[in-house]
């Protein structure tokens, strides 16, 4: 059912990486609060990069001090947990979707929203998909954050439609399939966009 919520996603997250995050629930929630705070680094940057898009930057300055809540309220179950927020090398996942971003502009920007789009759809569809097996404090911070991921998709799908000069189906299409070998192939290490 989440996945019709995201049409730009083409795999549903595979059983075998919802067992591992049961595992390693500690590199989930550091690897969690990462994932927020370089989420509000995304918008931040996009923020200093396009400042002529009014509506843009209003927009992501609003959603930056979301993330950043998310960040804090993430610290906070950690810290209750007696788990220490530590480095994590990155996965591999936002890495490989920007490989593929177009580098000269307009379409930079384009592509830079898609791919945000791409990383808040597969955030939601990870809440949605690990809620039913978790305890019942973080199953309910997870499904608290389900409506304001889900948002943040739809802003950056919204703008880089408004930005396109020509209709996005072909490089949404590009991206779904990268985004999709990206979840079902092998991963060397467990994140918390890692494939299996």
């Amino acid at each position: 059912m989440i996945l019709k919520n995201f049409p730009i996603l083409a795999c549903a997250t595979p059983n075998v990486w919802i067992e591992k995050a049961l595992q390693h629930s500690e590199i989930l929630l550091i690897d969690h609060a990462h994932c927020e705070k370089k989420a509000a680094s995304t918008a931040l940057a996009l923020i200093y990069r396009y400042p002529e898009h009014y509506e843009l930057v209003s927009c992501l300055s609003r959603l930056a001090r979301e993330e950043l809540r998310h960040f804090e309220q993430v610290l906070k179950i950690m810290r209750q947990r007696n788990i220490t927020f530590q480095h994590l090398a990155p996965a591999r996942y936002a890495q490989g979707l920007l490989k593929h971003a177009r580098t000269h502009e307009p379409v930079k920007l384009i592509d830079t929203l898609l791919i945000a789009a791409f990383v808040e759809a597969r955030s939601c569809e990870r809440f949605a998909a690990l809620i039913p097996h978790l305890d019942a404090e973080l199953a309910k911070f997870y499904q608290g954050l389900l409506a304001s991921e889900a948002r943040h998709y739809q802003h950056y799908i919204e703008f880089a439609e408004r930005f396109a000069q020509q209709n996005l189906q072909a490089q949404i299409d590009k991206f779904t399939e990268i985004e999709r070998q990206l979840i079902e192939s092998p991963d060397e290490q467990f994140r918390f966009h890692s494939g299996v």
